[in-house]
């Protein structure tokens, strides 16, 4: 589905990825683990066509991402942010509907085949009952909730999530991760989601891709890439790893004074 060719990308003078190869093919879950700075969330952008290569090439399906236009790209790929940077009081029903934009022709209306995608999309996320209120009310959780169902209504193939559940608590984090699970496995969607958090990511994610240096360093299934010496290489920190019998997920725990000072001495 995605081709990452040689890819390099910088802000400024400094390289943020640099000669990056990926290929993620449909159906899988993918998540993108490295330290801050590593280029996760750029990567993202550069996946969606945000932004633009500095040097290499993005293929979505074949085809190079620069050469689809924006509104047939957004009939396929969807992002969902960190958080809502929606200020205005629309009602939810309203938001989502925002998510048919890219399958309305021209100045037209939403019809009654954008309402049934926008309350299948709703369903999904169980937030129905939420259609009326205004989404500056909702909580963090329920909000986020909101993003994904208007991300959903674009009947997208293709799911890039940047951190999708910063700021929200355990409880909420564990609803979004479920949902996100059933979409992969029942709904067959594409998921690249950037996580901080490792076991969250060992759960969940069928995938992980361990991003150090603006490439990949390491890529493979959970129990392969959440290994102590290479969260150390990369994190600068001492973990223990256990294996979670009933999860059939590694577990990743900081070891106590677990800096690696020695390298700062």
């Amino acid at each position: 589905m995605i081709e990452v060719a040689d890819l390099a990308f910088s802000y400024g003078p400094d390289p943020v990825l640099r000669g990056l190869n990926l290929r993620i093919e449909a159906g899988e879950f993918v998540g993108l683990l490295g330290p801050n700075g590593s280029g996760k969330s750029t990567l993202l952008k550069l996946l969606s066509g945000v932004l633009s290569p500095c040097e290499g090439r993005v293929r979505f399906k074949g085809r190079e991402l620069a050469s689809i236009r924006r509104k047939e790209l957004a009939r396929q790929v969807a992002v969902v942010p960190q958080e809502s940077s929606i200020v205005f009081p629309f009602r939810v029903l309203e938001v989502v509907l925002m998510g048919r934009y890219a399958h309305l022709q021209g100045l037209a209306l939403e019809g009654q085949r954008d309402l049934e995608a926008a309350q299948r999309a709703m369903a999904l996320t169980d937030i129905e009952h939420l259609a009326d209120r205004p989404i500056t009310e909702l909580s963090g959780g329920e909000k986020q909730r909101v993003i994904l169902a208007r991300a959903l209504a674009q009947q997208p193939e293709l799911l890039l999530l940047d951190e999708p559940t910063t700021f929200l608590d355990i409880r909420q984090q564990g609803t979004i991760y479920d949902l996100l699970r059933r979409l992969n496995q029942q709904e067959g969607l594409t998921l690249v989601a950037v996580l901080h958090d490792l076991n969250w990511a060992a759960r969940y994610c069928r995938r992980l891709l361990l991003l150090k240096g603006g490439r990949v360093w390491c890529d493979g299934s959970p129990a392969a890439v959440l290994r102590p010496e290479r969260i150390r290489e990369v994190f600068q920190t001492e973990v223990e790893v256990r294996w979670d019998p009933e999860m059939e997920a590694p577990l990743v725990f900081p070891k106590v004074q677990g800096v690696m000072e020695t390298r700062e001495r």
